[in-house]
């Protein structure tokens, strides 16, 4: 809830016509099933019957469930919703042998899965599977939603969460193409705009991962490349800024990783995206960045002190989360910096593109 009242305080900056959360290394009662995958996300009667049928057949067993009671009418504009799910599970005996590699390869298949099965009637909409994760939408504002959820009574909690509140404006509402976006372990959100989205978006099916697909958002593929960026090129997290908006040639010459980047730019020439945007995201190890495109057009900052920090568009969302920081640290990355917190949450360290990467490739 500390973080949907962030948002209400940056009310002007977003329409209040969303809500979507992405809540990583859980506490309260979750915290007691930290290795266990988590299902979340919204279900019919009929649909939760589906889910629970599939469920038993591949092995999975309740291991711990979060019952969200809602009152009987929902605020203006929420659609009314039977069961929103935050379910943990046992992972199959069967699949005891399996490397972790294995285990989330078949928990991300199993979540296509059932989103598969949920479009035709609607009564199932997934949206992670994943331990230690749990994500929430809805439509509708995201102060009344969290408080229609009733969230501070269920002892929701985490050390990481992605918030953000409008539903996307591009294409009809659909809670899949609401940020945060979610992808084994990888989670990022916009704001902005990539109207680069068709070559990327086709760069990425090319790759015969069944993981990137969906697309209901131009701002989906953010994650996907930061999925692709380190899963199968194997690059460090500074990379990530050269595959989205690439140096240019003249700039190339005198970087200390001239040839490695110039190959990345040739090789990923698709990937590079045309905003203005800003993005935030966060790193299976519980990292958390903020990144702007070459144009430098959305606001972005951030602030914090040792143990806890805050990436906001605005300074006032800053001031709610964590008032009594020093101020004057704040930080606004530009159009050549990355801003990153690790997971020991001591410091924000600032990448340049002009910089080394910070391991050999």
């Amino acid at each position: 809830m500390k973080a949907l009242e962030a948002l209400d305080t940056m009310r002007e900056g977003h329409d209040g016509s969303g809500v979507g959360l992405f809540l990583r290394d859980l506490g309260g009662p979750l915290a007691a099933v930290k290795g266990s995958p988590i299902l979340s996300g919204i279900f019919t009667e009929a649909g939760l019957k589906k889910l629970d049928a599939l469920m038993m057949d591949i092995g999975f067993m309740t291991k711990y469930r979060m019952g969200i009671r809602l009152p009987a009418t929902p605020p203006a504009g929420t659609p009314k919703r039977d069961i929103y799910l935050i379910r943990a599970y046992d992972y199959p005996s069967a699949w005891e042998t399996l490397s972790e590699t294995e285990k989330h390869r078949r928990l991300m298949e199993t979540r296509l899965r059932l989103r598969k099965m949920g479009e035709a009637e609607g009564d199932m909409i997934v949206f992670s599977f994943w331990p230690d994760v749990v994500m929430i939408k809805e439509i509708g504002d995201p102060l009344t939603v969290g408080r229609y959820l009733d969230l501070d009574r269920h002892g929701l909690t985490a050390r990481v969460i992605l918030a953000q509140g409008r539903q996307n404006t591009n294409y009809a509402i659909n809670l899949y193409a609401c940020h945060p976006f979610f992808l084994e372990g990888y989670a990022t959100m916009t704001n902005g705009e990539n109207t680069a989205f068709i070559p990327v978006k086709e760069f990425l099916e090319s790759r015969g991962f069944e993981g990137y697909m969906g697309f209901q958002s131009d701002s989906e593929v953010f994650v996907h490349i930061l999925h692709y960026m380190e899963r199968f090129l194997d690059l460090p997290l500074e990379a990530y800024k050269h595959i989205i908006t690439p140096l240019p040639d003249a700039a190339l010459t005198a970087h200390p990783n001239a040839r490695l980047l110039r190959t990345l730019k040739q090789s990923c020439r698709k990937l590079i995206i045309d905003g203005p945007n800003c993005v935030i995201g966060s790193l299976p190890d519980g990292s958390v960045f903020m990144a702007q495109d070459s144009k430098k057009l959305r606001p972005g900052f951030v602030g914090g002190k040792p143990g806890i920090w805050g990436f906001s568009s605005e300074v006032c969302g800053l001031d709610t989360v964590i008032p009594d920081r020093d101020k004057t640290k704040d930080f606004q990355p530009m159009h050549l910096d990355m801003a990153v917190v690790g997971p020991d949450r001591k410091e924000v360290t600032v990448c340049r593109q002009t910089d080394r990467l910070s391991r050999q490739v």
